[in-house]
């Protein structure tokens, strides 16, 4: 009774530890997507420089990592070869710069509840990309879903009442450099064995995307910024803001470390739909019944993508214990075999 007891009491311990990583995760992916919207959005606090917040987030989150990595030995460095950082972190770098970028950008053109249905395409994305690359298996049943996915998300579109094509625009091409983004990082980290955590992460990669973002921005957001002389740096919204851009990304460690990655992707489904909820309440942008049945549509796709995840996922974890059971079998059945010839020759020497 009392074991019983106790290992109940570890599985609720577990539930509840894992409720909170999610909620800690959706609280903190909710601040930053809202802050970022506030920041950037002409009709609130008027700062349209997406390539500078981005900017200050990475210059932030690079000094930080250095620290927790070099001062105070958080974490231990793996060990980085320059060719390594040339061949795989500077193209994830690049991408991730441009991923930032993009979809900061969108902030200023659409509302936050339509960037979040439009990023219901990022399994597409993610899926149509790994099979050009050769990363994942073509699959007529699964691209059936990804069409039913962006056919949810066109629907969506077209019920947008305010739709503005170079937000969307920006907003597509942001999936598209994440999803790239997350398929290389399979390609050149994964398959090499190379494994980072969000702090080493932002430790190689985040210095990276701030010099990938300091071309784009000399040209572009420097000479209106040089001429707005009015402008003085609020290091107290600027600062907070980058601060939960941090934590987000130790929310994520957290999250996959503690969970699962696939955790996360559900978690993402809630944190969409009570951004859109939020968008629609609280800062007052339209949403129509099409946008809703267009999102609905794409929102069971996704549910579906992530459900065939976990059943793959599953299958994976049951043909590895069955292979380590019929492993341990055989060395069962070895040690058997030669205790049954050493006791042979035990009896052949006695009668001897």
């Amino acid at each position: 009774m009392g074991k019983g007891a106790s290992v109940n009491d570890n599985v609720l311990k577990k539930v509840l530890l894992s409720y909170t990583y999610v909620a800690i995760w959706i609280f903190l992916s909710f601040t930053v997507i809202v802050f970022n919207k506030y920041i950037l959005d002409r009709k609130m606090y008027n700062w349209p420089f997406p390539i500078s917040l981005t900017m200050i987030h990475m210059a932030f989150c690079s000094t930080l990592a250095i620290l927790l990595v070099r001062v105070f030995k958080f974490v231990e460095p793996i060990g980085m070869t320059k060719e390594i950082y040339l061949s795989s972190i500077v193209p994830i770098g690049a991408l991730y710069s441009m991923s930032l970028w993009f979809s900061n950008s969108a902030y200023i053109y659409l509302s936050v509840s339509f960037i979040q249905m439009l990023k219901a395409l990022m399994p597409v994305a993610v899926y149509s990309i790994g099979v050009g690359l050769r990363k994942e298996t073509f699959k007529s049943n699964t691209m059936a879903n990804m069409i039913g996915i962006s056919i949810g998300v066109a629907i969506a579109a077209y019920g947008e009442a305010k739709f503005n094509s170079w937000g969307v625009l920006l907003q597509l091409g942001a999936v598209a450099f994440e999803a790239t983004r997350l398929v290389l990082i399979q390609i050149l980290l994964t398959s090499k064995g190379i494994t980072l955590n969000p702090i080493t992460s932002l430790y190689y990669v985040a210095p990276c995307c701030l010099v990938f973002l300091t071309v784009p921005w000399l040209f572009v957001e420097f000479p209106v910024l040089r001429e707005n002389s009015s402008f003085h740096f609020d290091y107290f919204t600027f600062g907070t803001n980058s601060v939960c851009a941090f934590a987000l990304n130790l929310a994520v460690f957290l999250l996959i470390g503690k969970t699962s990655a696939l955790t996360m992707n559900v978690a993402g489904v809630v944190k969409d739909w009570l951004l859109i909820a939020f968008s629609w309440s609280v800062i007052k942008d339209m949403v129509t019944p099409v946008n809703l049945l267009g999102y609905g549509l794409a929102f069971l796709g996704v549910c579906y993508y992530n459900h065939t995840k976990l059943q793959a996922l599953k299958m994976k974890e049951a043909q590895k214990k069955s292979a380590q059971q019929d492993e341990e079998a055989g060395l069962l059945m070895e040690q058997r075999s030669e205790r049954d010839g050493e006791n042979l020759i035990g009896k052949s020497n006695a009668q001897a």
